[in-house]
């Protein structure tokens, strides 16, 4: 894993630091769990209006799967560090389980869980992560949603971001040409092995209307979703 290392001699790089770290009070400190970019609707100082583009029913649906599938994989009891990421009723597993046969019965679990329209079974199969390896998420986490902060032609809380072992999994309700922006801006991060685009592809007059249409899941890099 490609180990990032801050530099504060320079002006530029001591500014590039003081944006992880105000981003970072806004992300959870356990890797693999995401909180809120804007949290009270703004961030402070910034002028950026958290605008979700879920409905606020939505929100609290993708909360209550998140804590459904979570407590259900939770009794399986013999699977090993599962983290659950729901978005717009898209169910994403990431982190390691001991074998085959638990990570197909994690999928089964949050497949039959009320609500869910689909599955993406990335968990991988081995040992789980060490703490030092989720710290590093942690932190990649933090660099990824500074950087969708700071591109001016992106809309941040579009964005929902989850990273394993390096991996990223960038979800949300974006439009072709932000996703392609987002996956090129995130590459470019250092400690970034694959990204990994889970995404729900609007039309531009989709974005503008905001419909309560919920467009076909495409996942790209990424296993494909239970049926």
């Amino acid at each position: 894993m490609i180990q990032t290392r801050i530099h504060l001699g320079r002006p530029a790089a001591a500014a590039r630091l003081a944006r992880w770290l105000a981003a970072a009070a806004l992300v959870s400190t356990v890797a693999g769990c995401v909180a809120p970019l804007l949290v009270g609707g703004a961030m402070v100082g910034g002028g950026l209006v958290a605008t979700d583009r879920r409905t606020s029913g939505m929100q609290l649906e993708d909360e209550t799967i998140e804590f459904k599938v979570a407590s259900r994989i939770r009794d399986l009891a013999t699977l090993g560090h599962v983290n659950v990421t729901s978005y717009n009723r898209l169910v994403l597993l990431t982190g390691e389980v001991p074998g085959e046969t638990e990570r197909s019965a994690a999928e089964k679990t949050a497949a039959q869980v009320e609500n869910v329209r689909a599955v993406v079974n990335e968990l991988a199969i081995g040992g789980n992560s060490s703490i030092g390896s989720r710290s590093n998420d942690a932190l990649i986490t933090t660099k990824v949603k500074a950087t969708l902060v700071d591109a001016k032609d992106l809309q941040a809380n579009a964005f929902k971001v989850v990273t394993e072992r390096g991996n990223v999994y960038l979800m949300g309700l974006v439009t072709e040409r932000e996703a392609n922006r987002a996956s090129e801006l995130v590459r470019g991060i250092p400690g970034v092995r694959k990204v990994v685009r889970v995404f729900e592809i609007l039309t531009e007059d989709q974005l503008a209307n905001i419909s309560h249409q919920t467009p076909a899941p495409i996942v790209e890099g990424a296993s494909a979703p239970a049926r």
